[in-house]
C-alpha cells in the first residue's frame, strides 16, 4: 500500500506535518496505536460525561502572524480553531507561603511588581537581560538569516554567554533573593526540572512566550486533534488508530515502510511510502531499525536523557464556582517549600510530597464554549512531578500500594488546596482520578513516563540535539526529541519538517 508520506505516531507534531502535506495535495497516511490521535494532545471521556487532556493546560505563539496562527491560516482553520487569551495582568498566579505574584505580560509591570515585594535593583537587570536574550535566540533558531542575524549581533551574543547555562547560573550570576527566583520558577512543571538543572533557554523561550500570549482553544483542545485530523481525511487521507506498528522495513540505507498490527483482531498489514515520517520516541524506533544502521553522529544524538514524568489529577467539582476563590483564566502554581529544588529533590528522588509544589488549572473557567463537563460542575486539575522507576517498580510489585501512594500524594495536595484556597473542596467533588509515571507510559507510549521527550537540561538544549534528519534515507524523525515538547513548538517542528519537504517557506514570527 504505497503512498508519499507514512506518517507512524499522531502526536501533534505529525498531525500538523500531514496535514500541511494533505494540503499541498500529497497522499498521507497516519499509523497510530492509541484509539485516539493526537498524543498528549488526546482528549479522554470518564464516566461518560467528563472530558480531560491528557496533558497539555495552555498554549503559546498562537498570536496574529505567530506559528500556530500561520499554520492554522495555510490549512484554513484560523476561523474554526480559535483561542481564548489568557488574562495578560496575571496569566500565572504564583502561590507560596508569605508570597503571592501575578505573572503579566508587560515585562516593566513585572519589574514593578517584584521590586514592591523585594527592593533589589538585581530585578530589572536580570528581566531586562531575559528579555536580550530572549530576541537573540530567535535570530540564533534554525533557520538563520545571516542578514537579521548580523543586524540584532548584541543581542545574538548576548544569548550565546548562556550556552551552558541552567536557570540558577543565571539566577546566581544577578545575585536574587531566593524567594524572587521562586516566584520567577515557579511554573517548573511547564519543565518538570528544577532551576538548578533547567537550561536557561528552555525557561526564556517559555516565559517570554507566554508573555507574549498565553493561549486556550476556544472549544478545547479536542477540537484542534480533531481539526487536523479532519484536513487529512478530507484531502484524501488517512488517520488509523489502534494499529501499532512492530516492525521497521530497511533496504540498505533506506526505510522503506512498516509492519503494523491491528490492536483489537491482531491482524497485521505492511505500508509502503516515498517517506516514512518517525512520530515515535526516537530512541525506541532506532532500536527497532538497528542503532548500527545509523551514522555516528546520529547515534550521539540519540544518546539523550528522558523528561522527568508526572503526577496528574483530574478531578470535578459539582455546584461550587471555582472564580469565588480566586480561579479564573490563568494558572496557579503553589510550593510549600521556598527552595524548589529541594522541593524538586524531596518528590523526585524521596516520594515526599508533604511540602509539595505543584500546579492548578481549571479547564472549564478558561472558555465560554460548550463545557468538558455538565452545567453545574468544574473541572479542577493537579500536576506536579513522579519518578517513573519508582512508581514502575510499585505498579509491578505491589498493585494496591500503588493506588494507595496515588491517593496518598492527592489527598496531601487537597490538604494544601483547602488550607490556602477552597476550604470546602473535598465536599464538593463528585469524580476524580490520578495518573502516574506507568499512566503516561501505557496511554501515550512514552518511554518511562516521559513528559517532554529528552529533558530540557543545557546538555539537551545544544548543538548536537537531535533533529529530523536521521542519517537513513527517505525517513526522518518528527516528534519532541527531535524537535521542542510543547503545543506552539510541535507545531514548529511539524512545519519545520514540511518546510524541508516540500520546499515552501511558511510565513512565521
Amino acid at each position: 500500500m504505497q503512498t508519499d508520506y507514512l506518517v507512524v505516531g499522531s502526536g501533534l507534531s505529525a498531525l500538523v506535518f500531514g496535514a500541511l502535506m494533505a494540503k499541498a495535495g500529497r497522499s498521507v497516511r497516519v499509523l497510530e496505536a492509541h484509539e485516539h490521535a493526537g498524543g498528549f494532545g488526546h482528549t479522554f471521556t470518564m464516566a461518560q460525561q467528563y472530558h480531560f487532556n491528557a496533558q497539555l493546560h495552555y498554549v503559546w505563539d498562537c498570536g496574529e502572524g505567530h506559528t500556530v496562527n500561520q499554520v492554522l491560516k495555510k490549512l484554513g482553520l484560523e476561523d474554526t480553531v480559535t483561542f481564548e487569551r489568557y488574562d495578560p495582568n496575571g496569566f500565572d498566579h504564583m502561590r507560596m507561603p508569605g508570597y503571592a505574584l501575578d505573572i503579566p505580560a508587560d515585562s516593566e509591570t513585572l519589574i514593578e511588581r517584584l521590586t514592591t515585594l523585594f527592593a533589589t535593583p538585581q530585578i530589572a537587570q536580570f528581566i531586562h537581560e531575559v528579555q536580550t536574550v530572549s530576541r537573540g535566540l530567535k535570530f540564533l533558531t534554525p533557520p538563520r538569516r545571516p542578514g537579521h542575524l548580523l543586524k540584532n549581533l548584541p543581542a545574538a551574543l548576548t544569548a550565546l554567554k548562556y550556552y551552558r547555562c541552567t536557570l540558577q547560573d543565571v539566577f546566581d550570576q544577578f545575585s536574587l533573593p531566593l524567594a524572587v527566583q521562586t516566584l520567577l520558577a515557579l511554573q517548573w512543571p511547564d519543565f518538570l526540572l528544577p532551576p538548578n538543572q533547567l537550561s536557561f533557554y528552555a525557561w526564556v523561550i517559555l516565559f517570554t512566550g507566554y508573555q507574549e500570549g498565553a493561549f486556550y482553544p476556544t472549544q478545547h483542545f479536542e477540537h484542534v486533534i480533531s481539526a487536523l485530523v479532519d484536513v487529512i481525511k478530507a484531502e484524501g487521507g488517512e488517520v488509523i488508530t489502534e494499529t501499532e506498528v512492530i516492525e521497521f522495513f530497511v533496504e540498505g540505507k533506506r526505510v522503506t515502510g512498516v509492519k503494523a498490527m491491528n490492536l483489537s483482531t491482531h491482524e497485521t498489514r505492511e505500508f509502503f511510502a516515498e517517506d516514512v515520517i518517525c512520530n515515535l520516541d526516537p530512541q525506541r524506533a532506532a532500536k527497532m531499525i538497528g542503532l548500527e544502521k545509523f551514522s555516528s553522529t546520529v547515534q550521539r544524538q540519540l544518546a539523550y536523557d528522558y523528561s522527568a514524568s508526572n503526577f496528574v489529577a483530574y478531578c470535578v467539582v459539582k455546584d461550587l464556582d471555582l472564580q469565588e476563590y480566586g480561579f479564573g483564566p490563568w494558572n496557579t502554581f503553589h510550593t510549600e517549600d521556598v527552595d524548589l529544588n529541594r522541593a524538586f529533590t524531596r518528590m523526585y528522588e524521596h516520594q515526599d510530597y508533604s511540602q509539595p509544589s505543584f500546579a492548578i488549572t481549571t479547564p472549564t473557567l478558561l472558555t465560554q464554549a460548550s463545557r468538558d463537563c455538565p452545567a453545574d460542575c468544574q473541572i479542577i486539575e493537579f500536576l506536579t512531578v513522579a519518578n517513573y522507576d519508582y512508581f514502575r517498580k510499585l505498579h509491578d510489585r505491589d498493585r494496591a500500594a500503588y493506588r494507595r501512594k496515588k491517593a496518598e500524594i492527592l489527598e496531601t495536595l487537597l490538604d494544601v488546596v483547602e488550607d490556602y484556597y477552597v476550604p470546602n473542596l473535598r465536599e464538593h467533588m463528585v469524580f476524580k482520578i490520578t495518573g502516574s509515571p506507568t499512566t503516561n507510559e501505557r496511554f501515550c507510549g512514552c518511554p518511562e513516563g516521559n513528559s517532554y521527550g529528552s529533558s530540557l537540561t543545557p546538555k539537551n538544549m545544544g548543538l548536537g540535539r537531535l533533529t529530523a534528519d536521521t542519517s537513513l534515507q527517505h525517513f526522518y524523525f518528527c516528534n519532541a526529541s527531535s524537535g521542542y515538547p510543547g503545543f506552539a513548538p510541535t507545531f514548529w517542528t511539524g512545519a519545520r519538517l514540511y518546510q524541508q519537504l516540500s520546499g515552501e517557506t511558511l510565513s512565521t514570527a
